[in-house]
């Protein structure tokens, strides 16, 4: 008689069947805090209503056959006509049809439309990370745009629109659309300035045509782009339409798709100008200008992106702890494990609290928010982002070695960590950017200061860290290399601030001591044991 060596015993559920957003109670306050009572009840349905879809089996198996059929380049067709196409897998269409209908693009058309867009990017992207790129792109396109009222008045609503029309077709023949970008060049980097594509102006006023190389370019399917060139009067932003009016392709020749370390189901391309139809965005010269608010839009949406992911690797870990036992009881109730977990989610909640405060200011909207995002913005893409890879690593090791294998998810959500950090200003540039922010814009560190004094008192950790912040920011000797301290310092005392006004006690309680009173070890999980950490992981805990 054989014997069963095969029973599966100790192995913990999968993560599905749940609504995403009700399951994260950090969200959900955050939510209920910034937004105005009247809208709460419509708010919380459709975002509960993502929730639902974002943790459903269907559409977790539509996230990982996303990633595992990455995009394929067409540049010709059967017949030797150029056509530069992009084919992506159903399972690609389908997430981001469901992003723009659920309003995702659609956040400067309604009340509270940033901070609802804000809480629903971060639900929709922990399903597939890659289709946020052209929901960002799409969604950033539009202040850009805003410098001309005539393009605004002709593109926005197309922007706007929550219908995915998918096709390449004259964009005033479509329901809905997606804008993707184009600035970065092989000589260039982030130093756009360095731009060589040139834009030569044709008859019609406020039209060129463009010849020239990028280097990336976000989103190659996309129906228009946004992208810079050298004008007779200096760099300036242009409109780059897919196909133009009359229903012939604009050249937009597609040299190849980037091999990516993660973010695999989005295409990121290599494209060329070569007498490419433009429309003027804006002023000659003033490019940088036109499309700073939109950099500004799309570095708020990579902080929003690594919180999307820190949140689903702490929902893993936590999951997987409360079901796995060993030696002799759940990995949850073992003191070290929940040490660790705690840790995590201090690290996350941190995270999601600062990103949805920053879409509140946009909301808001007044000359003192617009100050306190112009060194908030940049102060969280930088932080926030470079906590993510040692966070989603920490959290695959609760999963031991089942953390390592494909199938738990954790792997690709490794891949992608890096990826916010990099894009649209890696962390050199955005400390830089505070700098630069501080020295032109003295109302932006008075706003800043202003709201992280609004916590002062409640915490003699966070005191204590203002004052030194106070001591760094009056010390400009050797500032420049000191740019990368000072930004962290920045951000992790304004995270402090809002965990002290709005976190539960032991939650602001282990951020400071750890975070802003140096009671903390070099990795995760060396919080002081004497902290009510089991609140902490209980309030992380995946549970609608």
């Amino acid at each position: 008689m054989a014997t069963v060596t095969h029973a599966v015993t100790n192995q913990v559920p999968p993560l599905v069947g749940y609504d995403v957003f009700g399951a994260d109670r950090v969200l959900t306050e955050a939510v209920e805090r910034h937004l105005d009572p009247g809208l709460l009840d419509e708010a919380r349905e459709e975002l509960s209503r993502l929730g639902r879809t974002a943790g459903s089996v269907q559409v977790q198996e539509w996230g990982v056959l996303a990633n595992e059929n990455p995009p394929r380049l067409r540049t010709h067709d059967r017949y030797g006509h150029r056509i530069d196409e992009v084919d992506f897998h159903p399972s690609w269409h389908r997430l981001l049809g469901k992003g723009v209908s659920a309003g995702l693009t659609a956040a400067w058309t309604r009340p509270g439309g940033h901070l609802r867009r804000a809480a629903g990017f971060l639900v929709w992207t922990q399903v597939e990370a890659g289709n946020g790129c052209p929901l960002s792109m799409t969604h950033a396109a539009v202040p850009a745009l805003r410098t001309d009222p005539e393009l605004a008045a002709e593109w926005e609503p197309r922007l706007t629109s929550t219908v995915y029309d998918q096709g390449l077709r004259p964009a005033s023949q479509k329901a809905g659309i997606l804008f993707g970008m184009g600035m970065t060049e092989k000589q260039g980097g982030s130093d756009v300035r360095a731009n060589t594509t040139v834009a030569r102006p044709l008859a019609e006023d406020g039209t060129y045509e463009l010849t020239g190389h990028k280097w990336f370019c976000s989103a190659p399917m996309s129906d228009g782009f946004l992208v810079l060139a050298q004008a007779p009067g200096g760099l300036t932003c242009f409109l780059v339409p897919r196909v133009l009016e009359d229903g012939t392709r604009n050249v937009f020749l597609i040299q190849r798709l980037k091999d990516k370390l993660g973010n695999r189901s989005n295409a990121s391309s290599e494209i060329e100008f070569d007498g490419t139809w433009a429309r003027r965005v804006g002023d000659e010269g003033r490019g940088v200008r036109t499309i700073i608010e939109m950099v500004a839009v799309t570095r708020l949406d990579c902080a929003l992106g690594a919180a999307s992911l820190m949140r689903q690797a702490v929902a893993q870990a936590v999951h997987h702890s409360t079901y796995r036992e060993a030696f002799g009881g759940k990995l949850i109730d073992k003191p070290l494990m929940r040490n660790v977990l705690a840790d995590l989610a201090l690290e996350s909640e941190a995270a999601t609290t600062l990103s949805l405060r920053l879409a509140a200011a946009y909301d808001d909207g007044s000359e003192q928010e617009r100050a306190f995002l112009r060194i908030a913005v940049p102060a969280a893409k930088y932080w926030v982002t470079k906590r993510c890879t040692p966070l989603v690593v920490e959290a695959s090791e609760c999963l031991g070695g089942n953390g390592y294998v494909e199938e738990s998810g954790m792997p690709r959500l490794l891949r992608e960590s890096p990826l916010n950090s990099i894009w649209e200003g890696a962390g050199n540039v955005q400390a830089l950017d505070i700098l630069r922010a501080m020295q032109r814009e003295p109302h932006a560190l008075n706003a800043y200061l202003e709201e992280i004094g609004r916590a002062r008192g409640a915490d003699h950790r966070l005191d204590g860290a203002i004052k030194n912040l106070l001591a760094e920011l009056a010390d400009l000797d050797g500032i420049e290399g000191r740019a990368r301290r000072l930004a962290e310092r920045i951000a992790l005392v304004l995270q402090g601030a809002l965990l002290v006004q709005y976190a539960p006690a032991e939650v602001a309680d282990a951020f400071c001591g750890s975070r802003l009173g140096g009671d903390w070890g070099a990795a995760f999980g060396t919080l002081p044991h004497s902290l009510d950490l089991a609140s902490v992981v209980e309030r992380a805990r995946p549970v609608s």
